[in-house]
């Protein structure tokens, strides 16, 4: 176990059957997250990026290598690890304050700090005045911090993101990714994001991931500057080392088009 890591792969293989065939999803995954760290894993569609995070959430097991979590093999899901879905899946018939309390509630976890404390969360992300409307009530967006609190309301350790701003407009997009930011720096999470945008990736990641597909393996990580690290998605965008990190990522994704 890599000292300080609070996810690693080891050679990390995933296998699985399909009506037609045998389908190689991962090849030899070998990668670290440190505890605090936010790392964006980048590539095309098929490349294996939502079973990375599934493997680690311990929904599914690999053919072989081997995860940890804090230094202890993955058996399993665990109370440290909180998943953000594309799809906020809130429960129409619950209010927001109802939605917000669910993870605590399946986790026999709800008292009246962790209540207060997700309602506080609640009204950080500025939806406190929502608490008793229903989800059908609420735009795309303020689902998605809805969706949020719900998934900082059990205080995970991890938080692991599968593009979840990509169902929205661009400008609700960049507000939710600082809002996103912000909180988990604020709370000292641990974050995976998985997403095939590469402004997004540069944005809010310490470090990139970058894969390729058929069958998904890493071609290379990127540590992103200290100035883009420690400014806000939003503003990020407007340093001048951000378009220089676009191109490096855009040509190790696309080496053919030089």
């Amino acid at each position: 176990m890599t000292q300080e890591a609070k996810i690693e792969f080891k050679h990390v293989d995933m296998t699985y059957l399909s009506p037609e065939r045998i389908v190689h999803a991962l090849r030899d995954i070998s990668f670290s997250v440190k505890a605090g760290e936010f790392v964006s894993i980048l590539g095309p569609s098929g490349c294996g990026k939502s079973s990375i995070l599934s493997l680690i959430a311990g929904l599914i097991t690999p053919t072989s290598g081997s995860i940890y979590v804090d230094g202890k093999p993955i058996q399993g899901s665990s109370l440290k690890i909180g998943y953000m879905l594309q799809q906020d899946y809130l429960l129409e018939w619950r209010t927001i304050r109802k939605n917000i309390l669910l993870g605590l509630e399946i986790q026999q976890k709800l008292t009246r700090e962790s209540e207060e404390f997700a309602l506080q969360l609640l009204d950080e992300i500025g939806l406190s005045a929502f608490a008793n409307h229903y989800p059908s009530e609420l735009s795309g967006g303020m689902r998605q911090r809805v969706a949020l609190v719900r998934t900082l309301a059990t205080n995970p350790e991890i938080l692991l993101l599968d593009e979840p701003f990509s169902a929205l407009d661009f400008t609700t997009r960049l507000k939710l990714e600082d809002l996103v930011f912000e909180t988990l720096h604020h709370y000292g999470k641990t974050a995976l994001l998985v997403t095939h945008d590469i402004s997004e990736a540069i944005s809010m990641s310490d470090r990139i991931i970058v894969m390729g597909k058929n069958p998904g393996h890493l071609i290379e990580t990127i540590e992103l500057p200290p100035s883009l690290r420690a400014a806000s998605p939003l503003m990020s965008r407007e340093i001048p080392g951000f378009q220089y990190y676009f191109h490096l990522v855009w040509k190790v994704m696309n080496p053919d088009d030089e």
